[in-house]
This record gives structure tokens, sequence and C-alpha cells, in this order.
């Protein structure tokens, strides 16, 4: 959430920020809102000032008591009904905030969509084959190793079985991210997968995009979370924290989303999923450090990328293509021969103090100093099912079977390559 204060001294230049980020946000209430709260704060001062003057006079004269004492009285009705309308209005103004996304960066390039990213570096070369490559629902379908009909039975649709070494590379692909991000200084956390009402609304999840979450029904309504960020990030939800920053942290989950608006996209396969596995990394910094950390945390996201060797570019997301609590972002999108396009495998922001004013997370600079808003940061390190995609399809070879990546073959029990069960 914006600061209100902010906001107020940089109107124009917020304004003008968020109109940057496009869409349908509309700005004519909240500019509306912003004039009265001025208007109704300068009457308030005014009026105060006048009362506490009327007031010391009688102090010093007493015989100005009856003529003066009815001023009195009429100021602090007014003031009475000044203060009242103007809780109204910051009331309303609080509600609409919850809905405002956050600023962008002035490094943020201004763009529509994300015909408007920017490609910032690409990592090794696109892998070549003597075939035509297959996606990897055809890969996975002919190992014997994806069930996606037997899922329908079971849950519905965005749903899918994995199956023998299939599952295994799952289970030693987490593993693998993990220990790496715990070598770069990274403490894992295993968090809880439901999360309350206020923790969702503190990282931004809620109020706005409720009908992307899945919810559980009954007398104490609980959230599953869409993704790690949720739970990590309101781990230290109305704490004041005093010890060095940045505090870092991984934790592995299930993500359990709706895909709300997202039909027709991705129905097939593992690229759309309502449950599917993340490893996040998260981030507590201080102001001044948080953006120089984007770029490590994006680093750290890569470098997984790296040790699998799989080619990939880093884009600089556009205005209008940012996240709602993101202040910058890096996406990370990595090379699917199969469909011969990048696919988006981690998205790594800055939110500013933006989810921190929410969750009403602090820390002090010294011993004693006035606490501030800590800067949060998040990232996937990586979406696990994307990265399954990804080796499949760049370890494919001609007759269906898939080589596994040097680095995950201690993860795997020594297993070189998945053939057909």
């Amino acid at each position: 959430m914006l600061d209100l204060k902010e906001v107020a001294k940089n109107f124009d230049s917020v304004v003008n920020r968020l109109a940057a980020r496009g869409g349908a946000l509309e700005l004519t209430r909240f500019r509306q809102l912003f004039d009265e709260r001025k208007r109704l704060y300068v009457e308030l001062e005014s009026n105060q000032a006048q009362k506490n003057k009327a007031s010391q006079e009688i102090k010093l004269d007493i015989s100005k008591r009856d003529a003066l004492g009815a001023m009195v009285k009429a100021l602090n009705q007014a003031i009475n009904d000044q203060e009242g309308r103007l809780k109204g209005v910051e009331d309303e103004l609080s509600q609409m905030m919850m809905l405002v996304p956050n600023v962008p960066h002035e490094s943020v390039p201004v763009g529509p969509d994300e015909t408007g990213n920017v490609v910032q570096r690409l990592w090794g070369d696109k892998p070549t084959f003597l075939f035509a490559p297959r996606q990897h629902v055809e890969l996975g379908e002919k190992l014997g190793l994806l069930d996606f009909e037997r899922a329908v039975k079971v849950s519905g649709t965005r749903f899918g079985f994995s199956k023998g070494a299939l599952a295994q590379l799952e289970r030693a692909l987490v593993s693998f991210m993990i220990d790496e991000h715990r070598r770069r200084g990274y403490v894992e956390l295993l968090p809880p997968y439901l999360v309350t009402r206020a923790a969702m609304t503190g990282t931004g999840q809620l109020p706005k995009f409720e009908a992307d979450a899945f919810k559980t029904a009954g007398a104490r309504e609980l959230f599953l979370i869409p993704t790690a960020e949720v739970p990590v990030t309101n781990y230290h939800a109305d704490e004041i924290l005093e010890g060095p920053l940045p505090i870092k942290y991984c934790a592995f989950s299930p993500c359990f989303r709706s895909e709300a608006g997202s039909a027709g996209k991705d129905t097939r396969g593992l690229i759309r999923m309502h449950q599917f596995h993340k490893v996040e990394l998260v981030r507590f910094t201080r102001p001044d450090t948080a953006l120089a950390e984007l770029e490590e945390l994006t680093e750290d996201a890569a470098s997984i990328l790296e040790k699998l060797g799989l080619h990939h570019r880093v884009m600089l997301l556009c205005t209008g293509d940012m996240g709602f609590s993101s202040q910058k972002t890096y996406d990370l999108e990595v090379w699917l021969p199969g469909q011969n396009a990048y696919r988006e495998i981690s998205s790594c922001s800055c939110f500013g103090d933006f989810q921190a004013r929410r969750a009403k997370i602090r820390f002090r600079s010294a011993p004693k100093e006035k606490p501030q808003l800590v800067h949060t940061l998040n990232g996937s390190g990586l979406a696990v099912g994307r990265t399954v995609v990804a080796i499949m399809e760049n370890y494919q070879r001609e007759d269906g079977s898939v080589a596994i990546p040097e680095v995950l073959r201690p993860y795997m029990g020594g297993l070189s390559e998945i053939v057909r069960v």
C-alpha cells in the first residue's frame, strides 16, 4: 500500500507513474478524495488556530468569556464535524489504496504490455536438434510418466499426475534448488500452506485478486497459498527487526491458483496448473540497498538455470506488464524448443515498502532509533514444474528418452536418463 502522506506530497508525479501502468485504473475519485482531504485539513487547521486563540484570550481575560464562549462552542462543533468528514474521506481513501498498485520505479520502462519489456541479457545458446523437438506433454505421455486423464477423473482440469522417474525428477529439483540457495546464504523455511486473510492482504493478493485464490469453507476462513511469498513475507508481520539486514529466506511449497481469467491459455501440460511446486526466495532489506539486492536476487534465481545448462534470457518488465505490488521486476524466461518459445520460469521483484506498510514490518538501523519500514523482495528460485518442462524439452533425444543434467544425477540416485516405463 502506498503512503498517503507521500502521495499527497507528490500527487501529480505519483498519478503520472500510476497512469503509466495502463489498464483500467480509475484515478478520478482518487483525485477528488485527495482534494477534499487537503481542503478539510486547511479548514481544520484554521478553526483549531481560531479556537486556540480565543481560548487563550479567555484565559488571559475572564471577562471575555461571554463574548468569545459562543464562538469557541461553534468552532468546537465545526471541528468535530470536519474531523468526522475527514475520517470518512481517509477511510474511503484507505479502502481505495488497497486497490491501487505500487508506483513503478523511475528506471522501469514505460510500455502497454509485454511488448514493452526489454531484454537485459542472454545466457547460453539454444540447443540444436537433428529431429523436430517434441513438447513436454507428448514426451511425458510417450514415456508413460505424465497422466492428465486420470488427474481429470480425480480433480478436474489443470491438474496432473507425474509418475516414476518424472516424479523423482521434480523431487530432486526441489532438493537441488534449496541446497544451492542455502549455499548462497538463504535460511530455509518450511511454511504453512493455509494462511489468513490478513496474510494475503499483507502481500497484496487481497483484496484485488480474491477471485484467483482458493479458500476454505466453514467457520474458519483460510486461503490456500498462491506462493510461499505469502507466509514467508508475513513471517515478520507486525515486527520490528533489530538485527542486521538483509534477512534472506528460501522456501519450498505447493502453490494453488484458480487461474481466473486464463480460460483457453496453456490448457494442456504443466505450464499453467491449479497446483504446482515452487521454490521461493524472499528478502527483507534496507531501503537504500533494495534495488541492488534485486540484481543479486535475480542472479540467485538465474544461477539454477545456469547450473542446469538451460538457455534463458532476463527481461526487465515495463510498467504495463508488472505485478500489482511490484516496484520493479525482472522475469527469467527459459527457452523451450518444443514450443519454439521463451516462457517465464521466475519473476523477481522489489516491492519497496508497499508490502511492509500493509504487513507492518519495520526495522531499526541502530539501537533506540525510530523504526522504519523495511523493503521486501521475492522471486521464484525456480518454478519447479516449469523447470521439469525445460529439462524435458531441452534434453530430449530422438527416441523420446530424456537425459538428466549432470548436476541432478546425485539427487536421482545416479540415474542419467529417463526412459519409457
